[in-house]
């Protein structure tokens, strides 16, 4: 199963005006619990940062966290990257169109081949380190990156089943609903390790989607996917879907994102310099 072919999809949808695509990046926000957490650790960041803090996002993608980071902080410089050229040239434009190129920029890059040295207050890298083979190599580039005293902020599928392979992941052949992975996600003990190993310091790392965050993050997330990937004709549909399990998908948001988890199919990682 793939991501990029609904991406593209619901791009045309909300890209028609700077509006639309605002309203985008708050049904994002909403909807998708990896944004609670997020949010919620940026947030706790925020209070002690520098008020002309320089953010890089790693891995941008739609710039959903550019534009909360740009509202958050406006005296911050944001730069976020991509390797993917069209979603680049989609960022600059939308944020040109609603003034913020000055504070939000964004340009290709190659995350294993990012050269700055003390660049950055904040680094943050939300589903990006899960398609990335030279692992090891990226979290040595982040730290060159950064600034002493610098945050790293990572999001990634845990190895408890974050790319939804659950007990099949040894069987040859057998994928996972995101088929995107070059790995199924990370464990606690691993990812602390290889920053720890790169030089990172007062490494938190904890389980994010438990319990009510999976079942959310199958109702809002894996059944409307496979359904449009079985037929577009569920876009007609989809609104009274959402409208259906929305305050369901809320509750059980809030309620992952203010539990602590014993285990659970994500990651959430803070690490300093």
């Amino acid at each position: 199963m793939q991501y990029d072919p609904i991406k593209r999809s619901l791009g045309k949808v909300f890209n028609k005006t700077p509006k639309l695509r605002i309203l985008f990046y708050k049904l994002l926000d909403l909807l998708l619990l990896r944004a609670w957490h997020i949010r919620k650790a940026l947030k706790s960041w925020a209070k002690g940062a520098p008020s002309d803090a320089k953010v890089l996002d790693a891995g941008s993608g739609f710039g959903q966290y550019d534009y909360y980071l740009s509202k958050l902080g406006r005296g911050w410089t944001i730069k976020g990257v991509d390797v993917k050229p069209e979603q680049i040239d989609d960022c600059n434009r939308f944020f040109t169109s609603i003034g913020k190129q000055e504070q939000v920029t964004f340009e290709e890059a190659d995350l294993t081949k990012l050269d700055e040295t003390d660049s950055y207050d904040l680094i943050l890298s939300v589903d990006v380190m899960e398609h990335i083979e030279e692992d090891e190599k990226v979290f040595e580039n982040f730290f060159k990156a950064m600034k002493t005293g610098g945050m790293l902020l990572i999001s990634t599928p845990s190895d408890q089943g974050g790319s939804d392979t659950h007990d099949h992941h040894h069987e040859e052949g057998t994928t996972g609903f995101i088929d995107e992975h070059v790995r199924d996600g990370y464990g606690v003990d691993d990812i602390t390790q290889k920053l720890t190993k790169t030089g990172f310091s007062k490494i938190e790392a904890g389980y994010t989607y438990g319990k009510p965050g999976s079942l959310a993050w199958r109702l809002t997330m894996k059944y409307p996917i496979l359904m449009l990937n079985a037929t577009k004709l569920f876009f007609i549909v989809l609104p009274l879907y959402y409208l259906l399990v929305f305050p369901f998908a809320l509750v059980l948001n809030y309620m992952d994102v203010n539990s602590e988890h014993k285990t659970g199919t994500g990651l959430k990682v803070t690490a300093w310099k």
